[in-house]
């Protein structure tokens, strides 16, 4: 209990430290971002990954059950993650809205469904002592949680709870909040991250290939709309996130137009794509059963 209480005290002083460093002006070029409400929390989730891997490994007979391409997923995702979060494409996106929009397209549209498809909750659980991993795996087993979870894991829940956070998060007046109030600035990251994830597992989880593809194609409209009403926008709605744009070359409402192209164009691609991939999926799929079927009746 000591030990525990020593680093809760070592973690709220360095918090409080990095808060203070967000407050002040950066005047010496681009920095890596190193707040313990993000380090931490990655570096939680890394350590017990590598350690149930190994163990995972070393129990299972040859590593039958042991998939590299999900560590691959889960590396290529945490890594995403510490690009978008603690490079200084953070520092960046702290300066100029177009930098914030590449940051916010990272977490939700590549480390987001990387690390579903990593699935890496069976995985920490093997980091765990026996009996502590029974006890988890009990406490995720409660009604209660399995019931949250079957509602939000549904395509229909998992988009609209996404896209409630996409929308809300992107209106002027709480974005710029958000800019300005470091814990508003995490709570919007923390929040496009786990609904993202959410909403891709619903789609990557889903038996059926072309409801998930039409979850992904109505998440790529609505946030394509999103992106061109900024983008043609007339006047700049972000004052607070474009104010110190005119230092980098560009005028406040460039920054935000760029800003609406990049999740108009490059995110939408990328739903695009997910969304063509599970179509071909389906069609494939469709016509297995079908060519089934018609031997069945011809026998």
């Amino acid at each position: 209990m000591r030990t525990i209480g020593l680093i809760a005290l070592m973690v709220l002083g360095s918090a409080n430290a990095g808060f203070a460093h967000e407050l002040e002006p950066h005047t010496n070029g681009a920095v890596w971002t190193f707040d313990p409400w993000i380090v931490v929390p990655l570096l939680l989730t890394a350590g017990p990954y590598g350690i149930g891997s190994m163990v995972l490994r070393q129990r299972t007979r040859s590593g039958s059950q042991f998939h590299p391409w999900r560590n691959f997923a889960f590396v290529a995702g945490w890594l995403t993650l510490v690009g978008a979060l603690v490079s200084p494409l953070h520092w960046l996106g702290e300066h100029l809205f177009t930098f914030h929009m590449i940051e916010h397209e990272i977490l939700m549209a590549i480390s987001a469904p990387l690390l579903v498809l990593a699935a890496p909750i069976g995985i920490w659980l093997w980091s765990l002592p026996r009996r502590y991993r029974f006890t988890v795996g009990r406490f995720l087993r409660r009604p209660v949680l399995v019931g949250c979870w079957q509602w939000l894991r549904t395509g229909r829940n998992a988009t609209l709870v996404h896209g409630i956070a996409i929308w809300a998060w992107h209106a002027p007046v709480l974005f710029d909040a958000a800019v300005t109030n470091i814990m508003l600035h995490r709570l919007q990251h923390l929040s496009f991250l786990m609904t993202a994830i959410v909403f891709w597992w619903a789609v990557l989880r889903n038996n059926n290939a072309g409801l998930a593809a039409w979850h992904l194609f109505v998440t790529m409209l609505h946030t394509s709309v999103l992106g061109a009403l900024m983008a043609l926008a007339p006047r700049v709605l972000y004052q607070a996130q474009t104010a110190t744009a005119a230092d980098w070359g560009l005028t406040p409402l460039e920054d935000q137009q760029l800003a609406g192209i990049i999740m108009w164009v490059p995110a939408g691609t990328i739903y695009a794509g997910a969304a063509l991939a599970l179509l071909t999926i389906w069609i494939r799929q469709s016509g297995a059963a079908g060519r089934q079927r018609d031997a069945f009746s011809a026998s």
